[in-house]
């Protein structure tokens, strides 16, 4: 089967993300799998859910400057990511301003979610893309940004493993980053969210305590078989 082309921009994006419910559980089972994995400090994938009041947030974080959280609110869903090297980043400018149309049309409702600690650099807003869905939307939407031919925001290097949306992507991208073999099978039960199993955490991930491990993916939301590991 041929992988679907990335996105390369966030209009690209949000024309291939998925229903709210579906993108929940993908970002749960990447977080999931990035805890059985293991193997270096941090985690590139992660899922708070009690990241605030009613709010959830997917995360992805490559500990080398660029990263992403997608916010699950009462009100909808906001996703933001930043890419430090993009040239749409707002230390490319003189006044530190999100780029042109980044957030011109955001839903009021969304905005002070930008204003996060975790999303400025001092009281400066740190984004290269933007994409939101209100509650009662039907549509994921995002600003109408505007690229020159050299300009990139990100998303192809940011998005490309929840975009894809499959189990053979984050086999791909484990196997890279993680430097070594993965259980496609594995994979493929945690994806479904299909209740974690000694047998898949030892799968993944043989030297791990099982015990610990199934407790860290439980914290995430994830479902963990009843019982001792």
């Amino acid at each position: 089967m041929t992988a679907a082309p990335r996105p390369r921009t966030v209009h690209e994006l949000i024309s291939v993300l998925p229903d709210v419910p579906v993108l929940r559980d993908r970002c749960r089972a990447l977080a999931a799998l990035e805890v059985l994995m293991g193997g270096r400090s941090g985690r590139y994938f992660d899922y708070d859910p009690g990241w605030g009041p009613g709010t959830e947030a997917g995360l992805m974080d490559n500990g080398a400057g660029d990263e992403y959280a997608i916010l699950f609110t009462p009100d909808g869903v906001l996703g933001r990511g930043f890419d430090h090297e993009s040239s749409m980043s707002p230390y490319t400018n003189e006044d530190m301003a999100l780029w042109p149309g980044l957030v011109d049309t955001l839903p009021q409702v969304f905005r002070p979610l930008l204003d996060e600690p975790a999303f400025c650099d001092d009281e400066v807003q740190v984004a290269t893309v933007v994409f939101w869905r209100e509650r009662h939307d039907t549509a994921w939407r995002a600003g109408p940004v505007e690229y020159a031919e050299y300009d990139d925001d990100g998303t192809g290097h940011l998005f490309p493993v929840l975009a894809a949306g499959t189990p053979e992507a984050y086999r791909d991208f484990a196997e890279d980053y993680h430097e070594r073999s993965v259980d496609l099978d594995a994979i493929r039960h945690v994806h479904a969210l299909r209740p974690l199993t000694a047998e898949v955490i030892r799968t993944l991930n043989p030297e791990a305590d099982a015990a610990v491990v199934a407790a860290a993916v439980a914290a995430t939301g994830y479902p963990v078989e009843g019982g001792p590991m």
